[in-house]
């Protein structure tokens, strides 16, 4: 009888040494296209263990770019995808159910990069800019933002598609273009050619998500628990981000095998001047894009902004107390 109980005993006992924690529900592939700063609460949250603090195991995949990653969430072969407004946009007006969870960056962070002989905006008019490349958010974030500063992207500029950071500024060296859009590092080495730094876009204050997290509504009525635990881990990188500089800069470093130290300090204050505690997926972030689309897209025109945002994840951790611990408020 003994050895018979100390037999269940022992398969018990063996049964919870053996089990894995993290659950099939609990693991994630999540997919990030673009090797920049606005993805250091995704590297933040891997290297400092906040993913496994919520018993959550991803396995990260790289893109090139936002499209084809949201091609993969789509067809489900990815989990979540952090990326911007557009890639969020374009799949659910044609038909998908693409829905973005949480605001990473909440507008645009680029500059408006001149030629030295450019002191005002007002002088942009007649000359060219330059983009990545059509339909890209460079053009997009170069376009809404001229219109801000009084000039019309349609008439008193040409803009065209020169390509990464590199060409871009190679296209103003040799005169092909006068001005263009970028970011951190890469505003430093343009100061360094000899070109304007002319507009910081984020002091414009355009309403559109730049960077985010995305997944699928399936997703959320399916694996809800597993997307929750991303958002925290992502929330509280946020919040790591904002009070740990030096670590946060090691960190950013290492990914884009950056090391010039005041490239850095620049890249850091840039990305960080935007991020927000309660990081809420705002419509107006999507109602941008639709309007900008609206004149040549009927079903941008009629879209309802909120459909594109599911803003319980971020309530649920402002209700709980979660975020509130995080920042000791």
């Amino acid at each position: 009888m003994l050895k018979s109980f100390l037999s269940v005993l022992l398969a018990v006992t063996s049964s919870f040494i053996c089990f894995d924690p993290v659950t099939a529900q609990d693991r994630a592939r999540v997919g990030w296209a673009a090797m920049t700063a606005s993805h250091t609460p995704l590297w933040v949250a891997q290297e400092k263990g906040f993913l496994a603090k919520q018993g959550l195991s991803i396995e990260p995949i790289f893109f090139g770019a936002g499209p084809p990653a949201m091609q993969a969430l789509v067809a489900g072969d990815l989990d979540i995808v952090v990326t911007s407004a557009p890639n969020v946009v374009n799949p659910r007006l044609g038909g998908a159910d693409t829905v973005m969870i949480l605001s990473i960056i909440p507008t645009f962070i680029d500059h408006i990069i001149s030629a030295a002989n450019i002191t005002s905006p007002e002088q942009l008019k007649g000359k060219i800019g330059s983009v990545n490349r059509f339909g890209s958010i460079s053009e997009m974030g170069l376009r809404l933002s001229l219109k801000r500063l009084g000039i019309d992207p349609e008439k008193d500029v040409q803009i065209v598609p020169a390509g990464g950071n590199p060409e871009r500024l190679a296209a103003i060296s040799k005169g092909i273009a006068q001005f263009t859009i970028m970011n951190e590092p890469f505003i430093k080495e343009a100061e360094r050619l000899g070109f304007r730094d002319l507009v910081n876009m984020a002091t414009l204050k355009i309403p559109l998500h730049g960077n985010g997290i995305v997944t699928r509504e399936v997703n959320i009525k399916t694996k809800r628990p597993m997307v929750m635990k991303f958002a925290r881990a992502m929330t509280e990188a946020i919040h790591y981000i904002k009070a740990e500089k030096e670590a946060t800069k090691a960190i950013i470093g290492k990914y884009t095998r950056f090391t010039d130290p005041e490239g850095l300090e620049r890249t850091y204050k840039n990305y960080t001047s935007v991020l927000l505690d309660v990081p809420y997926a705002d419509p107006a972030g999507i109602k941008t894009l639709l309007d900008d689309m609206a004149a040549k897209n009927p079903k941008a025109a009629a879209a309802d902004p909120k459909s594109f945002v599911d803003e319980s994840f971020v309530q649920e951790m402002e209700s709980s107390g979660f975020i509130k611990r995080l920042y000791k408020r």
